[in-house]
């Protein structure tokens, strides 16, 4: 189980990019400091989490990282991710990481979505109570935003629909 809190980070022109932070349940967060932990403290140094990295995040780049975006209903391939890291804190393990996503503003609304699933439904990955989204540098945008579920997407055969978080945004 992944708890995500996900902030919309906006520059001059637009979009920037969505910083994205995994909150892992205790299970997994045991076996994978078992696993890449090696001296065992409970913490985790820049050897550690480039190995996490290389061998507990970077599987799932052909999907996506697991991060489905859509810009005015056109999926947008994420290629690749900036400023990895992983931590330890209240021994939960937490993946932070951010997503380039440039989208520029305009005089009408762009239209943006972003679903974390897993499709192969492996991991189930919801949004957290609190703190569920933050929007950054915003000001010279008109947004609006919510976090409902997307019907029109569907996985595990058709079963489940992501929540999703909807955001438009225009010049003001």
């Amino acid at each position: 189980f992944i708890a995500q809190q996900t902030n919309i980070v906006f520059d001059q022109k637009g979009i920037a990019g969505i910083k994205v932070r995994w909150t892992f349940d205790e299970m997994f967060s045991i076996m994978i400091l078992e696993d890449f932990d090696t001296d065992k403290n409970n913490s985790l140094d820049k050897k550690e989490v480039q190995v996490i990295k290389e061998k507990a995040f970077s599987y799932i780049a052909p999907h996506n990282y697991y991060i489905h975006i859509k810009i005015d209903g056109k999926p947008f391939a994420v290629k690749f991710i900036k400023n990895f890291n992983a931590m330890v804190k209240k021994k939960k393990l937490i993946y932070e990481f951010f997503i380039p996503c440039h989208v520029t503003a305009v005089k009408n609304f762009k239209h943006i979505s972003i679903a974390s699933y897993d499709p192969n439904y492996y991991s189930a990955i919801y949004f957290t109570e609190k703190d569920t989204y933050t929007i950054e540098n915003n000001s010279p945008f008109e947004v609006i935003a919510q976090i409902k579920e997307d019907k029109s997407t569907s996985f595990y055969y058709g079963m489940v629909h992501p929540w999703t978080l909807f955001l438009d945004f225009r010049l003001k």
